[in-house]
């Protein structure tokens, strides 16, 4: 059993900088969990203390029930493939896949064993024999993966190992790495800025911003139920719409108003939204819950257009009222030019609303 268990981890550099605060994250065996944030948030780091190339400030980090705090990253048994490759220039790709392999004096005949049967799995057997300045990127990081594979440790760890990869490669190596988890069963921790990323490959995902934990769950819920509005800002692409809007009664309904765009609240929300009367709340709606109609209706933003992208399966529009701009999804045979006036529906159903003080979702449940 490869479970991972990350137990109030705090990382302090020297001046005081708290880099990561308190990380409480359980990986099951044969599990694929992704961190994921913006730059800077803590994720490598994160990662980092799990491998053993950064000390562990303060809380506990046990592998398989064993507490690993003081254990050389070499006793670990981990395997981490980095952003950079960090293939030995001078080696053949055999030879730095077979490399770790040697140094623990495996058998000969084993390491060929397993550097072949790695290469099968990665579909890089005709490449053994070239040095790495003879491979193309994708290449490249495959071999890096390869390297780990062989060693077959109890954990991977992955410290954004597509950012260096162009657009069509990240989509193929991502694809690849997923099956690779599938087909080894391997426990996986996974460290990306990008949130599709994260969406796509995790069986989990851990959220951070400035060194703490901001949610943790599955893609869907993720993106259905966030836990507030950093979260639903940045899982999403194109991000979730959000704007400040007041509460306010009207004809009996309970109404959530913003310069361009009325929301009559549904009533399985309003008694929430009611202790919210006469003040501000942040109003969140996903771009694809914005419905082109030709004409006004209850619901309705009223904006004009100011930015087309045409996308071929779908034209994402950006979308101005007097106070914000919004992004709609819309279908590519609805024609539009900049400086149309459009209106949109939203679906109230899936609008999230958040406190502007706290930043929290006001409907997000456990």
């Amino acid at each position: 059993m490869a479970e991972v268990s990350l137990k109030d981890i705090t990382k302090i550099y020297d001046g005081n900088v708290k880099a990561v605060d308190k990380v409480n994250v359980e990986v099951k065996d044969k599990e694929f969990v992704v961190l994921v944030g913006p730059s800077g948030c803590g994720k490598s780091t994160t990662l980092r203390m799990v491998a053993g190339l950064e000390d562990i400030t303060d809380g506990d980090l046990f592998i398989s029930g064993k507490r690993m705090n003081d254990e050389a990253p070499k006793d670990r048994d981990i395997a981490m493939v980095f952003q950079n490759y960090a293939l030995y220039p001078h080696m053949t790709v055999y030879e730095n896949m077979a490399f770790g392999l040697r140094i623990r004096k495996f058998p000969k005949a084993e390491i060929e064993a397993r550097v072949k049967e790695a290469a099968q799995i990665l579909d890089i057997e005709e490449l053994l024999e070239r040095k790495p300045k003879a491979l193309s990127g994708g290449q490249r990081q495959r071999v890096a993966v390869g390297r780990a594979i062989v060693r077959k440790p109890k954990v991977f760890l992955f410290d954004e190992p597509l950012s260096n990869l162009d657009a069509k490669l990240r989509v193929q190596m991502r694809a690849e790495i997923s099956a690779l988890h599938t087909r080894l069963q391997a426990t996986i921790i996974y460290v990306t800025h990008d949130q599709i990323e994260a969406m796509t490959m995790g069986d989990k995902i851990v959220v951070m911003k400035s060194g703490l934990i901001q949610q943790i769950g599955s893609p869907l819920k993720l993106y259905n139920d966030p836990i507030n509005r950093f979260v639903a800002g940045f899982i999403g692409s194109p991000p979730m719409n959000i704007a400040l809007a007041e509460v306010i009664e009207e004809g009996g309904k309970i109404i959530a108003k913003e310069e361009g765009m009325t929301i009559v609240i549904p009533k399985d929300k309003e008694e929430v939204i009611k202790s919210y009367l006469g003040r501000k709340v942040h109003m969140g709606v996903r771009p694809e819950d914005l419905t082109f109609t030709k004409k006004p209706e209850a619901n309705n933003l009223n904006a004009s257009i100011s930015v087309i992208e045409p996308l071929g399966n779908e034209t994402h529009l950006y979308i101005d009222t007097k106070e914000n701009q919004y992004i709609a999804r819309s279908l590519p045979e609805n024609e539009f030019k900049v400086g149309d006036e459009v209106n949109f529906t939203p679906n109230v159903d899936k609008v999230q609303f958040f406190d502007v003080e706290t930043e929290r979702s006001l409907f997000y449940s456990e």
